[in-house]
């Protein structure tokens, strides 16, 4: 991990997008928000400018101070950023009328290192307003579309910079992978040190350099993030890591006693803590999802506080973060603002005393899901679909009570074994089953009932910032349904879920 490439954020949707695409090159990069002070040091290979909802010609629009670069850093700057460039150098930006949003085509492409070995069609996707009417002096025209007439730009000399107005980290460009895999390797000069083996060895040296003899302490969660932790801190520091495995009642069918069995055979120190009774007390008559939330994350903090105190030799706590929940916790806008609920740990090492820990806060959840791989986790856990920190306690909607939660778990594991069996489980991202305050009226055998409704969501994505509904085929629904009514007492009534994220959720609470 010597090399570096820095994404600057303009406050682009896709941002995220472009941290993968040059990760996927082999290349470690690393995502600041544009007003970032922080040193550029001899490890920065290159800078590539995000895009952004703002447009330059905005009175308070985002700014980049151009004289912090080397000059012999290339640039890459993609939509947004190559508007900026472009009204920075002397070029005009302006709004018109031929904005471009969707699929377009370049024409007119010339020959450059940019574009190296790519063939037509040069499908890219466009999305924006403003439109660069003419290019600075000393840049000149690489490509243009039917409708656009400057679609790529650049200068040359002692820096290059290459400017896009459209976006090459998204699938939708065909062509896009290759262009950034020529600006990585051709233009940057970067080679391929980004490896599942080299984080490993790296993480593992800073580990036990960070923790010398001290203890660890991780609460698990079952989850791929808590267990590629876990075990990559168990393979640096040994013995010296305890985990806690809470049971909240809110779990899978039997996934207590199966998690922990997994646990066991990778030789983790791990104490489990079933305390399903108390969660679900504490729940009694709530209706309201946010306070679920609330009172599933403050008795998971009661309960872990209480059994940490029990070890005063742990100095360090451990979480399994990864780099979108770190991206989170800036704004590109002004100071940071608070990670997301569901990886707060609600002031646990203020109250314990305890230092933080974070062995994967540098990667994506597909990197994660490698360096496990590397880890050899077992594939049980490795592949499992997300699963809400609250567990079927959000899944559930209305309130929540013992009888709920059994109705919903049996129903959720018949989904997930019919999934497994047919060979769609790993074809989509997440899948889970929702329980519905709603009750209709069916007829089993010569009698009447009125029942209870359960939802079926199945999603693809590819990080859960987008998903759209699972296309299961028709005999496998309608398999999971029968199987479903036949043998959950409670439930009479199945329906799937064909939403797409945005404008729905994943979860529905």
């Amino acid at each position: 991990m010597n090399e570096k490439i820095l994404i600057y954020d303009f406050g682009s949707q896709y941002t995220q997008l472009i941290a993968r695409r040059v990760r996927e090159c082999g290349v470690y990069s690393e995502i600041l928000p544009y007003h970032s002070k922080s040193p550029i040091g001899p490890e920065v290979k290159a800078i590539i400018l995000s895009g952004s909802p703002f447009s330059v010609n905005d009175d308070n629009a985002p700014d980049f101070d151009f004289d912090r670069l080397s000059s012999n850093i290339p640039v890459l700057a993609i939509c947004y950023g190559a508007q900026l460039i472009s009204k920075k150098y002397g070029g005009t930006v302006m709004k018109t009328n031929k904005r471009e949003y969707g699929k377009a085509v370049l024409n007119s492409v010339h020959s450059d290192k940019l574009f190296q070995d790519i063939t037509e069609p040069y499908q890219v996707w466009m999305s924006h307003s403003d439109s660069i009417t003419r290019i600075p002096i000393d840049f000149h025209l690489l490509a243009s579309t039917s409708d656009i007439p400057v679609a790529a730009f650049k200068k040359t000399g002692q820096q290059d910079i290459y400017c896009l107005q459209f976006h090459p980290e998204v699938t939708h460009s065909l062509i896009g992978k290759q262009i950034i895999e020529n600006f990585v390797h051709r233009i940057a000069e970067c080679s391929s040190d980004w490896t599942s083996e080299v984080f490993i060895e790296t993480a593992i040296d800073e580990i036990r350099e960070k923790v010398g003899e001290d203890h660890v302490l991780l609460g698990l969660s079952g989850g791929v993030d808590s267990t590629v932790a876990a075990t990559l801190l168990h393979r640096a520091v040994g013995d010296q890591l305890l985990c806690f495995f809470i049971d909240n009642g809110l779990l899978r069918k039997d996934e207590f006693k199966q998690v922990m069995k997994s646990y066991e055979s990778m030789g983790l120190n791990v104490i489990g803590l079933d305390c399903g009774d108390l969660f679900l007390k504490e729940l009694a008559g709530v209706k309201d999802p946010e306070t679920k939330r609330k009172i599933i994350g403050r008795v998971f903090i009661e309960v872990f506080e209480k059994h940490a105190k029990q070890h005063p030799e742990i100095k360090w706590l451990a979480q399994g973060t990864i780099y979108p929940d770190v991206i989170e916790s800036i704004s590109v806008h002004g100071p940071s603002v608070t990670i997301k609920s569901h990886h707060n740990v609600g002031g646990l090492p203020e109250k314990l005393h305890l230092k933080i820990i974070e062995p994967l806060r540098l990667l994506f959840k597909d990197e994660v899901r490698k360096i496990g791989a590397a880890l050899e986790v077992p594939d049980n856990i490795l592949n499992r679909h997300p699963f809400p920190g609250p567990g079927l306690g959000i899944r559930i909607l209305g309130d929540v009570t013992a009888e709920k939660v059994n109705m919903l778990q049996e129903a959720d594991a018949i989904y997930i074994s019919h999934l497994m069996e047919s060979g769609w489980y790993d074809k989509v991202w997440q899948a889970g089953t929702i329980l519905l305050p709603v009750q209709s009226v069916g007829v089993m055998g010569d009698e009447r009932t009125y029942e209870l409704t359960v939802a079926l969501r199945a999603v693809s994505s590819t990080d859960g910032m987008t998903a759209e509904w699972s296309h299961l085929p028709y005999d496998l629904l309608a398999s999971i349904s029968t199987d479903i009514i036949n043998q959950v007492k409670g439930i009479n009534r199945v329906v799937y879920d064909i939403s797409n994220k945005p404008p729905a959720t994943i979860e529905w609470e």
